[in-house]
């Protein structure tokens, strides 16, 4: 059934006849960031996980929502490539929990072996990813980050029109930044009336180990005058660095100090 009524868009919603928001009265979710990008390979993922980390690490409850459903890359992120997720009764399904607490749903802790390819079509796709917001015992969170597919598709629709996300926040790098990818994703949100919180952009800079001088490959005019004719606000910028490297690997352990700086800035903006 519709609950137009909990949609935090209700007041401005287009298609209030379609909307199909179910929540579970279980679950007390004050805040849902979805976590998007124009293409793949941008780093959304680590840049999802990352804030996850640092939030949890602020001493917020925070949850995790992988909706790649066809290439999840969050269980391994968190460390968690092992796990899996278990429903007792056959309906409700219980999240695993990273040592740190970190609540995350994956459609890889349903199969086993991370390697298994989920060959499925749009429309079961789509029932997954709201069967992980609604069916999933989430408890008491004070974020939930939605990871989100690459692109405008089957599941960014599902996301943004049947869970009551609080905001987006849009990924890129610099070379991408100002193309028409990016355009398209963030007029995908606003043709829905998400709010498109800003955009972190990832693998901005390098730093000299010597100087300390930030080395930027892509010169910021022509993204300066984007951000200001989208509209968007340049939430951050994570550098290209082997920490960050790293995490995509073996997963996000420790944060160091200087990348924590630069997370808590962006967190204080999605607040």
């Amino acid at each position: 059934m519709s609950n137009c009524n909990s949609c935090p868009s209700k007041n401005s919603c287009k298609s209030q006849a379609t909307c199909n928001i179910e929540n579970n009265p279980n679950n007390k979710i004050k805040k849902i960031i979805a976590v998007m990008s124009g293409k793949g390979g941008v780093g959304k993922s680590t840049v999802t996980s990352l804030l996850a980390k640092q939030l949890n690490k602020m001493g917020y409850k925070v949850g995790i929502l992988d909706s790649d459903i066809t290439g999840p890359s969050i269980p391994r992120l968190m460390g968690l490539e092992n796990e899996r997720a278990i429903s007792p009764n056959g309906v409700d399904i219980y999240p695993v929990e990273t040592k740190d607490k970190i609540k995350t749903m994956s459609v890889n802790f349903m199969v086993d072996k991370e390697n298994q390819p989920i060959v499925w079509k749009g429309p079961l796709v789509g029932k997954t990813v709201k069967q992980f917001y609604k069916d999933v015992m989430w408890g008491e969170l004070d974020y939930l980050l939605i990871d989100m597919p690459p692109g405008t598709g089957d599941v960014a629709l599902t996301v943004m029109q049947s869970i009551p996300i609080s905001g987006i926040v849009m990924v890129s790098v610099p070379q991408d930044m100002i193309s028409m990818i990016v355009a398209k994703a963030v007029n995908m949100a606003k043709m829905l009336n998400v709010n498109v919180i800003g955009v972190v952009e990832n693998m901005s800079y390098i730093q000299c180990p010597d100087c300390d001088k930030k080395i930027k490959l892509f010169e910021g005019e022509e993204t300066n005058k984007f951000l200001d004719e989208m509209n968007l606000k340049l939430l951050g910028e994570l550098p290209m660095t082997k920490e960050i490297v790293n995490i995509t690997h073996n997963g996000v352990e420790e944060i160091s100090n200087e990348l924590s700086e630069t997370l808590n800035n962006i967190i204080d903006q999605i607040k």
